[in-house]
């Protein structure tokens, strides 16, 4: 599962279990991200509203109701606003693709119905991410977690409001999300979801594929940089010059992923990382001044118990 030895961390760092004054919504195949400071906690399982948590006053306050279900999708925000695109919505296996981008703004507590997305790229369970004032979607699955995985990479520009098709990545997976750092994509973890044939967990994706928009080209890791510890629903995010691999579920073990694993792209290595207090998938992460948060999410692999905690990663 991984053929080389973890690099020697300095500077430890320690999650802790934030206990604030009051706690969202509880939920899992959610999303997490963060406009001007503050935490928004959205989607899941079932029709959710928002969560809002504010770092300076230590509460989490509850907004607008979601318009609709919306699950398996990571959040993005782009203007000050927070995006769903590539987000499934509906019952398992069967999970259909929502066919447009939805946008909340945080100001005015509202959510609307932003653009279309191209009818033969709809997909969910996909990483999503913003890059030079323009959205993309990476990889995902067509039919919930029946069958149909791509390896699709689209980018969409606001201004032109038009698509563009890039070249697919190396390989499909869903259940994935992804990080940028500098002009580099960074894509791990993730599986092949398949209930038509009763593998849903197993096929777990080990290699890391890397997307540079300076040569608009993909490679992969070599075989001695696959993802350690190997799983799916897993959060990424981009913190300094490291890509953090936490958490995520597989067929290995019923409680979700606690392991926190840091791709550092200086070294070019893999530094092990202090694990979560409490293992968790389908939710996401989010860096706010200098803290990495994680919230929500499922304990066990699969549909719950769904979790309300926080943790926060800091120095």
């Amino acid at each position: 599962m991984f053929a080389g030895a973890f690099a020697t961390v300095a500077n430890a760092q320690i999650w802790k279990a934030a206990e604030p004054m009051s706690l969202p919504t509880a939920r899992h195949e959610s999303a997490l991200t963060a406009v001007k400071g503050k935490l928004y906690l959205l989607g899941g399982r079932g029709v959710k509203p928002i969560d809002s948590y504010d770092p300076k006053k230590d509460t989490w306050t509850t907004k607008a109701m979601a318009p609709l279900e919306m699950s398996h999708f990571q959040a993005i925000t782009f203007r000050d606003e927070v995006y769903v695109v590539g987000a499934f919505t509906g019952s398992y296996p069967h999970e259909t693709p929502i066919p447009v981008m939805y946008i909340y703004n945080p100001e005015r507590d509202e959510w609307r119905e932003g653009p279309a997305i191209p009818k033969d790229r709809l997909r969910g369970a996909s990483g999503a991410f913003v890059y030079n004032d323009k959205i993309y979607i990476i990889c995902g699955i067509q039919d919930g977690h029946w069958d149909g995985h791509v390896a699709w990479f689209d980018e969409y520009d606001p201004k032109t409001n038009t698509w563009r098709t890039l070249p697919d990545a190396p390989r499909p997976r869903d259940h994935v999300s992804v990080a940028m750092v500098g002009s580099k994509l960074y894509v791990a973890g993730g599986r092949l979801s398949t209930a038509r044939i009763k593998q849903v967990l197993n096929l777990t994706i080990p290699e890391v594929d890397v997307y540079d928009f300076k040569t608009n080209s993909w490679t992969t890791l070599e075989a001695a940089n696959n993802l350690p510890t190997l799983r799916a629903g897993n959060m990424a995010v981009a913190y300094g010059q490291k890509v953090l691999i936490i958490g995520g579920e597989s067929d290995k073990q019923v409680p979700a992923h606690s392991e926190v694993e840091g791709f550092n792209t200086k070294t070019g290595t893999w530094e092990k990382l202090p694990s979560l207090f409490q293992g968790r998938h389908g939710t996401g992460a989010v860096v706010v001044n200098g803290k990495v948060y994680v919230v929500a999410g499922s304990a066990n692999r699969g549909g719950g118990p769904e979790l309300t905690s926080m943790e926060v990663l800091e120095k």
